[in-house]
Parts: C-alpha cells; sequence; structure tokens
C-alpha cells in the first residue's frame, strides 16, 4: 500500500508529474494575465491582455521545462519574432488564408533562423494576421504589448515557480567530465563505448529533429550505461573489497613522524583519526617532509569522499576513475573508520566480477 502511495505522489508531484505542471501553469497564466490586465487598464478593452498561445506556452514551461523548446529565448524570442512576421504577412497580402499560410511558414523560418524554435509562435504569428481589428491596428506594437510581456511574464513565473518547487530552469547543461591533466584525451570513462560524435552521427542519420538536445541524450544514455553496469556488480559491496587494517595517524602527531611511516609502507595517503577512531581528515605524501615538527592537523585535507559498508562498488567507480580521487575511505554510521577502498582495490574486483561471469567453454577431446 505504502509502494503505491508513493508511485501516486511522484507521478503527481515528481520531476515529471503532471499535478505539478498543471499547477505551475495555473500560477503562471493567473499571474500573467492580472498582471497584463493591470498593465492595459482594462477588463473587455479591444486589445487582448492574454493572447491564447500563451496556453501552448504554459505547456512547454511547466510540464517540459528541460525541452529546448522552453527556454528564455525562446519562448521571447520565438514568439515576438513570431508576432512581427505575421505583422509583416498580414500588410504584404490582402488574402488572410494566404497572409495566415505564410506567416506560419516564415515564422518556422525566422525561428529557426535564430535559434529560438518555439512552437506557440506559430500560434503567435497566425493570431497577428486574423486576430481582429483591435490586433491589425496595434500594428508593430503587438509583438511587444500583449505578445512580448506576455512571453516574459510567463518566462519570470517559470523561473520563480521552479525555484520554489526546487527545479532547475532555465535548463542547465551538466557540464562535460574535466580533463584532470589538460590534455586532449577524454575521461576514462568516456574511452570504451559511445562517444560524442556517435551520438550527432545516429542523429543525422535518424533524419528527424528530436525535443531534446545532443549533450541531454549524452547524459542520458551514460546514466542508463552506468544503471546496467549496477545491475551487473550489485551484489558487491564496499565490506566485500576494502582493507581494513589500516595505518591512521592522530592530529596531534608530528610531520616528521607521518613522513617517515609513509616512506616505510610505501603510502600515498594516510587517514586522520581521533582516539575514537572517527574520521577527521586525510594527509598526503606530498604534503609532509622530514624534520619538520608542525602538528599534522596543521596540514591536513577534508577527506574527498566516503561510503559506507553496504554501498555499492558501482557507486565507487566514477569517482576513482575520474583521476582526482584515488581512495574512498568506508565509515561507519557514527563515523568511525571501518576501512579504505583504492583505486586498485576497485579494479581487482570488477577484474573477479568480470572472471566469474564469463561462460565456461568444456573443452571436448578428439577420440581416436
Amino acid at each position: 500500500m505504502t509502494d503505491r502511495r508513493s508511485d501516486t505522489f511522484a507521478a503527481l508531484w515528481g520531476r515529471q508529474g503532471w499535478g505539478r505542471g498543471a499547477l505551475g501553469a495555473l500560477a503562471g497564466i493567473l499571474l500573467t494575465g492580472l498582471v497584463c490586465r493591470l498593465w492595459l487598464h482594462s477588463d473587455d478593452g479591444a486589445l487582448p491582455f492574454l493572447i491564447a498561445p500563451m496556453g501552448a506556452t504554459a505547456v512547454l514551461l511547466f510540464a517540459v521545462p528541460a525541452s529546448p523548446l522552453a527556454q528564455p529565448w525562446a519562448v521571447i524570442g520565438g514568439n515576438m519574432m513570431s508576432a512581427l512576421v505575421g505583422h509583416a504577412a498580414a500588410l504584404l497580402f490582402a488574402d488572410p488564408v494566404l497572409g495566415a499560410a505564410v506567416a506560419v511558414s516564415g515564422a518556422i523560418m525566422v525561428m529557426s533562423l535564430a535559434r529560438c524554435l518555439h512552437p506557440p509562435g506559430g500560434a503567435v504569428a497566425l493570431t497577428a494576421v486574423i486576430g481582429g481589428p483591435a490586433i491589425a491596428a496595434a500594428g508593430w506594437s503587438f509583438a511587444f504589448i500583449p505578445v512580448g510581456l506576455n512571453s516574459a511574464l510567463m518566462v519570470g513565473a517559470a523561473w520563480l515557480y521552479h525555484r520554489l518547487t526546487r527545479h532547475v530552469y532555465p535548463h542547465r547543461m551538466i557540464a562535460p567530465a574535466s580533463r584532470l591533466h589538460g590534455t586532449n584525451d577524454p575521461p576514462p570513462l568516456e574511452r570504451i563505448g559511445f562517444t560524442t560524435a556517435d551520438i550527432n552521427t545516429a542523429l543525422a542519420d535518424h533524419g528527424e529533429r528530436l525535443d531534446v538536445s545532443p549533450d541531454d541524450l549524452e547524459t542520458v544514455f551514460r546514466r542508463a550505461e552506468a544503471r546496467a553496469h549496477g545491475r551487473r556488480h550489485r551484489d558487491i559491496r564496499c565490506t566485500d573489497i576494502m582493507s581494513r587494517d589500516i595505518v591512521c595517524a592522530s592530529p596531534g602527531e608530528t610531520i616528521d613522524v607521518a613522513h617517515a611511516k609513509m616512506q616505510a609502507l610505501h603510502l600515498l595517503t594516510l587517514p586522520v583519526v581521533d582516539s575514537r577512531y572517527n574520521v577527521i581528515g586525510i594527509v598526503e605524501f606530498r604534503d609532509l617532509g622530514p624534520n619538520n615538527r608542525h602538528r599534522i592537523d596543521s596540514v591536513m585535507r577534508p577527506v574527498p569522499a566516503m561510503a559506507r559498508p553496504d554501498t555499492p562498488i558501482d557507486d565507487l567507480l566514477p569517482l576513482l576513475a575520474s583521476g582526482s580521487v584515488h581512495q574512498v575511505l568506508v565509515t561507519l554510521a557514527d563515523n568511525r573508520l571501518a576501512g579504505m577502498i583504492t583505486q586498485t582495490d576497485l579494479l581487482a574486483a570488477l577484474w573477479q566480477a568480470d572472471l566469474a561471469a564469463r561462460p565456461v567453454t568444456p573443452s571436448i577431446a578428439n577420440a581416436d
């Protein structure tokens, strides 16, 4: 019963929930309509204070805010340019049917060239041609009041609503993995499997424009790839592969003592723990030196990565493969040190798991 309720809640109010989008559209249209009605100082004036295409704009802004078609430049630029194209078509063609056709066609061309394609823009262009005497009398200003004002207020309402509901808008592309060493090589996790060039080639082969950016597609594919990889290793936890006998330092220990200890044991890092074995930091061999009597906590760094004993090892793969983190400290719920996992530990675990998963092909000896 609990699972069913949680599924229903997610369907209503999750990141893709229709209830969440519906409430946002209610707030956006209400705010835009009230402000524009006050701006025009009329309840039933000749010029509409809210144009019909804003309904379609609201669907994009609140139901699919990550769409390239719902970004601020697409909404404001697309609607205003379409209104200008529509008015130009109305001036050039006396026949409203021909003017409407040219307006919508021209709006698509202009929005595409300006990289602000917004489907409701087609309806805005159509409105500029067949909207009636009041819109015709407004002339070029129709693109600014009410179209531009409506569009800007809708974008502002969307930004505020998504911010209040902890959703990112405008949509931000996930930053690509950094090249830690300043070379042109792709990050380790991107050297095997599909590449950005593969995504672009596949989109070109598809032959149709999709309502999603190539960067977002790549992010989704890599997450799906990671989940599939996680299923293959879901039974292996940190507790299965971590080192348990960890050499540590205390915060009051001197730097030269820690340096000698690490040099003798060929260690690159040393966890710093208190008297109860609680993790308080970490030191690296490169930060230490001989003949230094200062306390170790004077050069201690924050721990870059920690995990729990029951954490699946696949959760550590992005961290340890990035090149910036070389070990993960495994701690208990009370922050006591339980173990450590290095890149070598993870590599050995993945190797053993893949060996175990390979089918065994029996050899059949030829009998004479």
